[in-house]
């Protein structure tokens, strides 16, 4: 074998390791942020569901919350700062299983303050509030209008749109979804598809640092 030959020979399989190295990169990563397409996408992250973070993070933070729920406020800022703890990293899709009395009402108003750009901030006024509209003792879902102006809403805008027939077809597939997914209490979570096996923040966060570690080696 002469030289040139050997030469062209290393060549070709310095090539072919990078070809597969590079597909089985490739396949891998497709794994890690589009396990989406792998799984039931519409079950978990449907495009009427309201997200924060980057369309191409590679975990996706499934929670289905209701806005009545004492944990899902005790929740909320943990799992924002678990985001901003990972910036570009983590995509959160927030779903509705809205179980307790009311909770279908709230979920309207805010799909209908999203309409406004203000899912955001109409959610923090809930969840803040939730003590005085949502106690389980005497809850008075009809006091949330006291406080929707902090969200900065155009009130009238809002009650116009919450006769939208959509919404309450957008809960029921919410609804449905939850069910399939085995969701029967709130917050309930899935990351990249996974649901946790035992609940708390502390199995949360892990569930959620373990799959940043695989999908960004």
């Amino acid at each position: 074998m002469n030289r040139q030959t050997l030469v062209f020979g290393s060549a070709v399989v310095l090539l072919l390791a990078f070809l597969v190295g590079a597909s089985m990169f490739r396949g891998q990563r497709e794994v890690r942020i589009g396990f989406l397409a792998v799984q039931n996408a519409s079950t978990l992250a449907p495009v009427h569901a309201q997200t924060k973070g980057p369309a191409d993070a590679r975990v996706y933070l499934i929670e289905f919350f209701d806005p009545a729920c004492e944990t899902c406020a005790q929740f909320h800022k943990p799992v924002e700062d678990l985001l901003a703890a990972h910036p570009g990293q983590i995509r959160l899709v927030l779903r509705y299983a809205p179980f307790h009395p009311g909770s279908k009402g709230m979920v309207k108003i805010l799909e209908a303050a999203r309409k406004q750009g203000k899912y955001w901030e109409t959610l923090e006024v809930m969840f803040a509030t939730q003590s005085a509209w949502a106690s389980h003792r005497n809850p008075q879902p009809d006091r949330i209008w006291e406080f929707l102006p902090r969200a900065g809403v155009n009130i009238e805008q809002l009650k116009a749109d919450l006769d939208d027939p959509d919404l309450d077809a957008l809960i029921e597939q919410d609804l449905a979804d939850a069910a399939t997914l085995g969701i029967r209490q709130t917050p309930g979570f899935l990351v990249n598809g996974k649901p946790l096996v035992h609940f708390g923040y502390a199995q949360l966060k892990a569930l959620v640092e373990e799959e940043i570690a695989a999908s960004y080696p």
